[in-house]
């Protein structure tokens, strides 16, 4: 889910890349000589540079260690409390699913305070309850409240009684994916409940909103809106060199082995395998975060601890689970073909879904592109009279730049997008039957502008609109040798790798995963030595002497970590263009699924260039890259 986003809060007080800073008076410190040199050919001046660029680089090389020692500490406090949700709001358990009479993983979760402010004054009565679900794809609950300026925060803002669906590290046993949606039910049943049989408003971030979409396509249907953010319908869907995560299982031969993962792990996959499939997506965007940390660590180091408290909390799926999630997603795209069986005799049919949608998606996600959030459309509708006759009313919302995470943490986002959508839920309601494009006309471009200085509109849309090119013959022949692969497997080997895996072994694969290992290994408990790296630390802060942003060292810092960013990403490009060729040369192709739209239709057609668009967006998560290495 995450990297690179241009939707960055760029730091104050920065210099632009290459250019030299003010000073404290206003003026230029130094300029760059004949030669193009910004170091200033005055000796004495050079020398304090010097000086001062060498203490501050040693300075905060003590720091960045120390860092990294605080975020394995917390890691494992974190472990040994249980890894409970990350929201920054007070709250109170409402319903445990895991003693329900079909357990599963899960809790309902009402909140009840922020800071020190009660909540029952503020909440409007007239306005619907909103629940919000985070995803479970390999990390923890509580990204959609982990600050104040989140989806929680401005659903509380706004009046609305919230609720959260948070879960537990450890699935029950046996827990498969019609229980997880039988306990989303019970829980959607409880807060329609709580409020007259009001219908809740359904925040389903990422794998969480096809959860939602599930609930609304099987036979007992949802009644109120769903806000289905970053919310991948359409897996085959993307584009050429930009999506590489759509084709991965044509070169792992399907789900065998998701489920030689699972086998290992006594019956449980590990989270941390797919939090590592994140990063190697986007390798320049780990880059970024550690050296944005680094080069502005006087300023990151909280947003940094903050933020990893989060992506370094690695939850389990059950066997059956994971393997329901890949066989009818990831690989078999068997929503958009209404082929996924929620439980006897029922199916997942989005021709059934009648409660308005509301579908917020980017050109800056790499994970989940308008093309999979979108491209089921036109695959259940035929057309737009097909979609009206239906009865359903579609609203899209297209951010041009921010990533995944972005979608929905981004406090930018949080505060104008999200606001503007929950304001915008009595309008939705009643639209006639239709497809609709959501504009929002900001024209100060503040996310923080009162109500009133910014519009929002909703253009009607054609189904042929958001058509996109799609080869789907070459998913095909995918499917079928992970079908084949999968038998093979569940046949003849499973049962021996399942005899041979004990409890112990699968701790200790665990244990020696490499997402854990990595931050373990800097933590005082494995490393005494780091102590006196805090020690260090803490006589550094004590007596902190940063250089100044125009320090031509400190400038030429910013280019060289800038370049190697630059150096990264080429190499990224290239793999992804040699990965798309060789599937292409397997399977016959992928497509280059660039969206297919009437020209005088200024909407999803306007993508911005390929080179501007990041998907795994450490920084709108709250780790931001500073305006020298390209912030908004």
């Amino acid at each position: 889910m995450y990297g690179r986003d241009t939707l960055a809060e760029p730091m104050a007080g920065t210099a632009a890349l290459g250019q030299s800073g003010p000073t404290g008076t206003g003026t230029p410190r130094q300029t760059r000589n004949a030669q193009g040199s910004a170091f200033s050919s005055d000796p004495g001046t050079f020398a304090r540079d010097f000086l001062s660029y060498g203490r501050d680089v040693a300075e905060r090389w003590i720091l960045f260690w120390d860092t990294l020692r605080q975020r394995a500490d917390n890691m494992l406090a974190h472990e040994r409390a249980g890894k409970p949700a990350l929201l920054d709001f007070d709250y109170e358990v409402l319903l445990d699913a895991r003693r329900l009479e079909r357990p599963a993983n899960y809790a309902l979760l009402r909140v009840t305070r922020v800071g020190d402010e009660c909540l029952e004054d503020c909440l409007d009565a007239a306005k619907p309850p909103v629940v919000i679900l985070d995803p479970r794809a390999g990390h923890g609950p509580g990204i959609g409240g982990f600050k104040q300026d989140s989806e929680v925060g401005i659903a509380l803002h706004q009046g609305h009684p919230v609720y959260f669906v948070t879960f537990y590290p450890e699935p029950a046993a046996g827990q498969t994916l019609a229980d997880v949606l039988h306990v989303l039910r019970r829980f959607v049943e409880e807060v329609s409940w709580r409020h007259s049989g009001a219908a809740p408003v359904l925040y389903g971030n990422c794998q969480a909103g096809w959860a939602v979409t599930l609930l609304a396509a099987d036979c007992a249907g949802l009644a109120g809106p769903a806000v289905l953010n970053g919310t991948p319908l359409s897996y085959w869907a993307g584009e050429t060199g930009i999506n590489p995560m759509r084709i991965a299982a044509g070169f792992e031969g399907g789900a065998w082995l998701t489920h030689l993962l699972a086998d290992l792990g006594d019956g449980r996959f590990d989270g941390a395998f797919l939090v590592q499939n994140f990063e190697g997506l986007k390798p320049e965007a780990v880059w970024d975060k550690y050296a944005n940390l680094y080069t502005h660590l006087d300023t990151e180091r909280e947003r940094f601890l903050a933020f990893e408290r989060w992506w370094g909390g690695y939850y389990f799926l059950s066997r059956e689970e994971i393997l329901a999630i890949v066989e009818n997603f990831f690989v078999g795209n068997r929503l958009e073909q209404g082929r996924v069986q929620i439980c006897e005799g029922c199916h997942a049919d989005l021709r059934r879904i009648r409660n308005p949608l509301v579908i917020f998606a980017s050109y800056g996600d790499n994970i989940t592109p308008p093309h999979q959030a979108l491209g089921w459309i036109p695959a259940v509708y035929k057309d737009t009279d097909d979609l009206k006759a239906a009865g359903q009313r579609i609203v899209y919302l297209i951010n041009r730049h921010v990533g995944h995470l972005g979608i929905f943490v981004s406090a930018k986002v949080a505060r104008l997008e999200h606001r503007a959508i929950l304001e915008s839920l009595p309008r939705i309601e009643t639209l006639p039957p239709g497809l609709y494009e959501m504009k929002i006309d900001n024209p100060s471009g503040d996310p923080d502008c009162r109500e009133g200085a910014y519009q929002v509109r909703f253009e009607a849309r054609e189904v042929s609109d958001i058509r996109f090119a799609r080869q789907d013959p070459a998913f095909e022949r995918v499917r079928d040798l992970s079908e084949r692969n999968e038998a093979f497997y569940r046949t003849f080997v499973s049962p021996w790798v399942r005899a041979l895996t004990t409890p112990w072994s699968a701790a200790m694969l665990e244990t020696l995963h490499p997402m854990r290992t990595s931050r373990y290994l800097l933590s005082e408990g494995f490393m005494p030595w780091m102590r006196g790296v805090r020690w260090l630390a803490e006589q550094v802060a004590a007596d902190r002497h940063p250089a100044a942003a125009d320090n031509p060292f400190k400038v030429e810092e910013e280019h060289v970590v800038s370049r190697v960013a630059e150096g990264i990403e080429q190499g990224r490009r290239l793999r992804d263009a040699l990965w798309e060729r060789l599937f292409d040369s397997l399977y016959g192709g992928a497509g280059n699924a660039r969206p297919v739209v009437p020209e005088h239709r200024g909407t999803i057609d306007e993508a911005p260039p390929l080179d501007t668009r990041t998907g795994l967006d450490f920084q709108a998560a709250g780790i931001s890259r500073a305006a020298t290495i390209g912030g908004s």
